[in-house]
């Protein structure tokens, strides 16, 4: 993406006043965000936000910034989320080895969730199913949701750009939106230290473990999946997007160094993930640190690293 110096040189001479490299980051983010709220704000046709984005490129946060934004101009804003369409894991397609598939669109009740966005439209409200990831099926009690003709709702999920998800709403109504991280970190001399998927892999396998209580090898194998389901069924789509946002925040390798390195040293030599392992400790020694109290409450990298009174 244009406009930044995503080298670690830069990011090291950056990290000597931390303070003010986190605010630059965190501004140049909002920012953008800021934006979009506008020109939503000023597109009174316009109701329905799709957004997607692969695994940890921070989908939850950027839905929440988009809806604080568009609540400071008077709009009211809803979230819904497609992972609450997900079918009962008995109906969901499966895996060779008899696992549920999640990754693919066909996992998803789209008849169900085209229902519930034409019932919104048309009616006004409409009853949410809710997914339970613990029992693998639909809760079973509904949520209601009442919209005023004035209110933005923004769907997240991976599928969200794919056209079969919004082939019955009206495409006039809609703004897609597509979030990654869309650079990697090079050296001087042009080689790359982390790229685009090391960068989401990193801040994962930190949520992972923070939130999930998972090992490292447990993340490098769903990664296996993840990875799969994004070359699979959204990448394809990405383009299909009105607006395409860069997540990357320039001093996050700083703030998730430490506990990146001492997660994947746990990664014994024995493990097929070892010589990965190895790599990406070796390129992450390479940045300085920076502590997380300089991380905002409300940043994007509060998904993956937690609230400042978790981390000590």
């Amino acid at each position: 993406m244009a406009n930044i110096n995503n080298t670690l040189e830069y990011i090291v001479k950056k990290a000597e006043a931390p303070e003010s490299f986190c605010k630059e980051c965190e501004r140049k983010y909002n920012k953008k965000i800021q934006k979009i709220a506008k020109d939503i704000a000023d597109n009174q046709a316009m109701t329905i936000v799709m957004l997607a984005g692969p695994s940890s490129a921070g989908k939850t946060t950027t839905a929440k910034k988009l809806r604080e934004a568009l609540a400071d101009l008077n709009i009211v804003c809803h979230t819904i989320s497609l992972d609450d369409f997900y079918l009962n894991n008995c109906d969901s397609p499966r895996f060779p080895d008899g696992t549920p598939d999640y990754e693919t669109v066909d996992a998803l009740d789209i008849a169900c969730f085209e229902k519930t966005m034409n019932k919104l439209l048309t009616e006004g409200e409409a009853q949410l199913p809710e997914f339970d990831f613990l029992t693998g099926a639909r809760k079973p009690r509904y949520n209601h949701l009442k919209i005023t003709p004035s209110d933005v709702i923004i769907v997240e999920g991976l599928h969200a750009l794919n056209p079969v998800i919004t082939k019955h709403i009206p495409s006039e109504r809609i703004l897609k939106i597509y979030i990654n991280v869309s650079s990697r970190i090079y050296d001087k001399n042009k080689n790359i230290i982390l790229n685009k998927r090391n960068m989401r892999f990193i801040r994962r396998m930190v949520r992972d473990y923070k939130f999930r209580g998972n090992s490292v090898e447990e993340t490098f194998k769903m990664w296996i999946t993840v990875r799969y389901g994004e070359d699979a069924y959204l990448f394809p789509f990405k383009d299909n997007a009105d607006i395409k946002i860069n997540t990357i925040h320039l001093y996050e390798t700083c703030i998730l160094k430490n506990t990146a390195i001492e997660l994947l040293s746990e990664v014994s030599k024995e493990s097929e993930f070892y010589k990965e392992s190895q790599r990406l400790i070796r390129n992450l020694e390479r940045f300085p640190s920076i502590n997380s109290s300089v991380v905002p409450e409300d940043s994007l990298l509060r998904e993956f690293i937690g609230k400042e009174h978790n981390n000590g």
